[in-house]
């Protein structure tokens, strides 16, 4: 099937959605207009149920099909929050909030939800009840799992669950995706250390603390090239080194630093932290000083179930002509709380030649809102055919 002509003819409709959310960027669970804005449409649409709250800002809609008699109840889920950038592209439906930006497409995947809600709602051909998940606070809440910790798939009684994601340098309107193993886990670290500060020109007085912590940050890096398996996937990433003291002449006495940790198998997730660990131990001992470490298991790793993953490639295919093996990514999805929960899958949309996500200059296209929507509707008919 490819796509829906329905969805051709609403693609003005749902662009118009889709620059109205990218104009008014909400981050992490401050998606009250957005929020607002999705359960408004649902209602629209003659949704049998509209609840918000779920996860704090978090929206579902339930669509019952034609008949019930499956007892299916299948998941679609899309992410609505927005990142902390100043947005750099000069169009005219840019973000009016200075300082928050739709840098990552979750406007986009708002949009299509929406636009599939809406002919599901009209059409209703197929054989049980579709449940529509609008999330807050991807983009490092969690608020994956806080709408699984309030109950979602218990709740709706929810079997399988679906996500997509845009993805820039991918042809347009493509589609890609991989079982397993798919986004990375993503730990936080935060480390102090604490030496004896002093004078500059009196190091022999002090416990030097930047000395200290200098070789703690090349030590850290062992664990990816002496500790894991060369053929796995792990990356150490320390990305603030703050010092206490910003004098020319003083040895501070404190070290802050601020990192993290991406890996693909809890096996090397459990290697890290133990590794990371021992090394600070043994760098505090050799220096003189103490270093407290404080690793957060914040995202898990997010992993395609093979059934329904053969099945979203199988829909892709129907909707694009073919379906290519997706790499494997070491950035997080909080969709993987929900992968936990039930079977399911994650695709990716191409979103053609644009810049990267998480890029200033990043633009959701519309042109690839036809795909993703016939994608969601083909998800919902085909494995819950009427009839």
């Amino acid at each position: 099937m490819p796509i829906k002509n329905r969805f051709a003819e609403l693609h003005d409709e749902i662009t118009e959605w889709r620059r109205d959310l990218h104009e008014h960027p909400e981050i992490l669970f401050d998606t009250h207009r957005t929020s607002a804005m999705v359960a408004e449409k649902l209602q629209e649409f003659g949704c049998d149920e509209v609840v918000t709250g779920i996860g704090k800002t978090g929206v579902v809609g339930v669509i019952k099909g034609k008949a019930t008699g499956s007892g299916k109840v299948i998941g679609l889920r899309a992410d609505m929050d927005a990142l902390p950038i100043h947005e750099q592209t000069g169009l005219p439906y840019a973000s009016k909030t200075d300082g928050a930006m739709h840098a990552c497409g979750h406007d986009g995947h708002t949009a299509m939800l929406l636009g599939a809600a809406k002919y599901l709602a009209e059409t209703r051909n197929f054989d049980g009840t579709v449940v529509v998940i609008f999330q807050p606070a991807e983009e490092g809440g969690g608020g994956g799992r806080e709408m699984c910790n309030d109950g979602l798939m218990e709740r709706w009684g929810i079997q399988e669950v679906y996500g997509m994601h845009n993805w820039p340098g991918r042809p347009l309107g493509s589609f890609a995706i991989r079982p397993g193993p798919f986004f990375a886990a993503t730990d936080l670290i935060e480390i102090e250390c604490e030496g004896r500060g002093g004078h500059a020109a009196k190091p022999h007085d002090t416990v030097d603390t930047t000395l200290m912590a200098s070789h703690l940050v090349t030590a850290l890096q062992s664990i990816v090239s002496r500790n894991a398996d060369p053929i796995g996937n792990i990356v150490v990433s320390i990305t603030s080194f703050e010092t206490s003291s910003k004098a020319f002449n003083v040895i501070p006495q404190r070290v802050s630093i601020k990192g993290t940790v991406r890996t693909l198998s809890n096996e090397l997730r459990d290697l890290a932290e133990e590794r990371m660990q021992a090394i600070c131990d043994g760098v505090a001992a050799t220096f003189g000083g103490t270093i407290k470490l404080d690793y957060f298991r914040n995202y898990p790793v997010m992993v395609n179930h093979d059934e329904q993953t053969e099945f979203a490639a199988e829909v892709a295919r129907g909707v694009a002509g073919e379906c290519d093996e997706a790499p494997l990514v070491m950035g997080g999805e909080d969709f993987a709380f929900m992968l936990e929960e039930k079977p399911g899958a994650y695709i990716l949309v191409g979103n053609g030649d644009t810049a990267m996500v998480h890029h200033p200059e990043y633009n959701f296209d519309d042109e690839a809102i036809p795909a993703g929507c016939s994608w969601w509707a083909e998800i919902v008919e085909k494995r819950m055919p009427a009839g």
